[in-house]
């Protein structure tokens, strides 16, 4: 392979060193500093469990007092805002996670724009995001994965000013927010989606600089359509059969990464990549909202 494996583990490891030692540092001049992060589950959700025991663990971690407030499946969704509201005004915390997919009789949109922006951690409010797509205005909280890759490309020093950049995928949390924060940074950015041809893919994606797959396709982006050099960071998840593992399958991203990695210039693996990074913006926006409400932002 000729391409520089980018570490979003490593990457993600030191952000989170940086963040811990932040809060001690706070400590020594703030009382009883300690982030506070709430964290709300409805319903039993194997998938879901799994990835709060996460959030709560790294929390802990790095001096992040984490809660969950969990509740059962058939919870009223204005009972649910309701606990929301009381979150939204409670002063000792920071930032207020709600975690998804929620169930079918409860709106996501509704519940996720009734979090407070100042404690929106996950950036996934209209306020928050609709912040991104204004010229001058700034959110104040960047959706996790999309402020995670901009992190990933600001440390391997990838020069994103005057260069083509693609974004295959365009969703309200990573490819929308993600390809006008390229576009802010002074990427020349183009979006393909599902109503992209392969012409049109093979085209945009040959000339890109900086190639971002967020679609969730396995092998959607193959090595006979990528630049020499270019950059690959590989949003996807997907799963798909391997006789060799024990669950019968492996994890893997969009990116046919064997073959594109002895092309590209620098390419993130699934996993090890993006998702690191993912979860420590998390921490990294919960900390932000701590120092803002106590006026050090």
């Amino acid at each position: 392979m000729t391409g520089q494996i980018i570490d979003g583990k490593a990457i993600s490891a030191s952000l989170r060193e940086h963040i811990a030692n932040e809060i001690k540092e706070l400590q020594t001049t703030i009382p009883d500093a300690k982030p506070k992060l709430i964290i709300i589950q409805v319903g039993e959700r194997p998938d879901s469990s799994t990835y709060v025991r996460m959030k709560l663990k790294s929390s802990a971690e790095v001096g992040i007092h984490g809660e969950l407030l969990k509740f059962p499946a058939d919870i009223k969704e204005d009972d649910l805002l309701i606990q929301i509201e009381n979150l939204n005004n409670d002063v000792t915390v920071n930032g207020i996670l709600v975690q998804l997919p929620l169930p079918s009789h409860i709106d996501e949109e509704k519940i996720t724009n009734a979090v407070k922006q100042e404690k929106d951690v996950d950036g996934f409010s209209e306020t928050n995001l609709a912040a991104i797509f204004k010229k001058n205005a700034q959110a104040k909280f960047i959706p996790c994965t999309p402020k995670g890759i901009m992190h990933l490309l600001k440390v391997e020093k990838v020069e994103i000013v005057g260069k083509n950049v693609v974004v295959c995928g365009r969703s309200d949390i990573v490819g929308g927010p993600l390809s006008k924060l390229l576009e802010k940074a002074g990427g020349t950015v183009t979006t393909v989606h599902s109503k992209t041809t392969p012409e049109q893919l093979k085209f945009y994606c040959s000339n890109a600089d900086i190639l971002v797959s967020a679609v969730g396709r396995a092998n959607f982006i193959t090595a006979d359509i990528i630049k020499p050099g270019c950059t690959i960071i590989d949003v996807g998840t997907n799963y798909v059969p391997d006789a060799t593992k024990k669950s019968g399958q492996r994890m893997c991203g969009d990116v046919d990464f064997k073959n594109c990695a002895e092309i590209a210039g620098k390419i993130t693996p699934v996993p090890g990549g993006v998702g690191p990074m993912t979860v420590v913006m998390v921490l990294d926006n919960v900390l932000e909202s701590f120092k803002r409400a106590h006026g050090l932002l």
